[in-house]
Order: structure tokens, then C-alpha cells, then sequence
């Protein structure tokens, strides 16, 4: 079970606590885990992200990371968490909510990435069942959207065993590892979680 934690005055964004993982909206002091983390997976991750930049790592490209993500959870249209083991304190992945729109929609779209090393341990499947109910009870949204590519048998695994229900394929989707792919498409409803 997730616990949603109210942040003091010197936080950013939620704090949201699992029995395997906590996740926090990141920080500066998140740099040099989130750097050393991103470099060591690089390879594992190059397959399934857009391509990098060649300051990818940088500490002033972090900086500008941080920022955005501190203005997108201002405005309420994104969400960023860094996603920490419990058992160790050691950062392990990223997950996002992002493109939150409010109005008749109340949706947002689910990211996620996985350090090499934390692949395949559960950190991403408790990371994932810890924020639908920050999605659907403090954000108050209706809808949990996701896109994998249709090679990517871990992610589409995670989804499914997440609850999440393929709803189609969208062409040249999104641009990853340099080329327009197709994705699959994925969706949870609040009323999912309720019945």
C-alpha cells in the first residue's frame, strides 16, 4: 500500500512511500546518483529513449532538468519523481507524469525509465502501483496513459501485471533512439482500480 505524505514548506512535490520504494520530485543533491545511475545504463536505456544530448550528463543540463520539472509541477502539468529503494536509499529510476490535462479529459501520461543494475527487482512495478493512487485520488484525474514499443516485453509485462488494458497501436508514435516508432498503447481508469 502507498502512503502519500504531505510536504513541509522546504519540500517540492509529493513524497510518495511503498513498502520497496519512495519517490520524490528530484533535487540538485540528486546529481551526482542521477549521473553515475544514467551512465552505467546508457546502453540499456539508448533502445527505449530519445536520443541523447551530448551534455546528457551534465551537471548544467541536470540544472535545467530540475527546473522544468519544478515549473511543469507549479503549473500542475507534470509530474517528475526520482524512484529510491527503501531498503538501501539508493536511487534506482525515474518515473514522470506528464502532459496532465484537466477539463473534460483529466489524463496524464505515464514515463518511466530503470537503472541496469535495478532492471527485473520489482522497483518499477512498485513505483508504478504507488502513484495510481496519487494520480487518481490527490491529482483527482480520470485517466493513466502509457505507450511502450511493441518490442519492449518488459514494459508491456509491467503494464499489464500494473493493470493497465492495450487499447491500440499508434504509428510513428514517438521518436526513440533517433526514429519514429510504432507504440502500443496502454490505459488505467480510475473505475479500473474500484472494481
Amino acid at each position: 500500500m502507498a502512503l502519500l505524505r504531505a510536504t513541509s514548506p522546504s519540500d517540492f512535490g509529493p513524497v510518495i512511500e511503498s513498502d520497496r520504494v519512495m519517490l520524490r520530485t528530484p533535487q540538485m543533491s540528486d546529481y551526482p546518483a542521477w549521473a553515475e545511475l544514467r551512465a552505467s545504463s546508457r546502453e540499456f536505456l539508448m533502445p527505449w529513449e530519445p536520443l541523447w544530448a551530448p551534455d546528457e550528463l551534465s551537471r548544467a543540463s541536470f540544472r535545467r532538468r530540475v527546473r522544468h520539472y519544478l515549473r511543469d509541477l507549479r503549473e500542475d502539468v507534470g509530474y517528475a519523481l526520482f524512484i529510491y529503494a527503501t531498503a538501501t536509499n539508493a536511487l534506482v529510476g525515474g518515473l514522470t507524469l506528464c502532459n496532465v490535462r484537466r477539463g473534460v479529459t483529466q489524463s496524464c501520461t505515464l514515463g518511466y525509465w530503470i537503472g541496469a543494475n535495478h532492471a527485473q527487482q520489482g522497483y518499477m512495478t512498485a513505483a508504478v502501483r504507488a502513484v495510481v493512487p496519487f494520480v487518481f485520488d490527490s491529482l483527482e484525474l480520470h485517466r493513466l496513459e502509457a505507450a511502450c514499443l511493441p518490442t519492449n516485453a518488459a514494459s508491456i509485462k509491467l503494464l499489464e501485471k500494473t493493470g493497465f488494458k492495450r487499447e491500440g497501436l499508434a504509428r510513428r508514435y514517438l521518436r526513440i533512439n533517433g526514429a519514429w516508432q510504432d507504440h502500443l498503447l496502454y490505459a488505467l481508469l480510475d473505475s479500473d482500480m474500484r472494481s
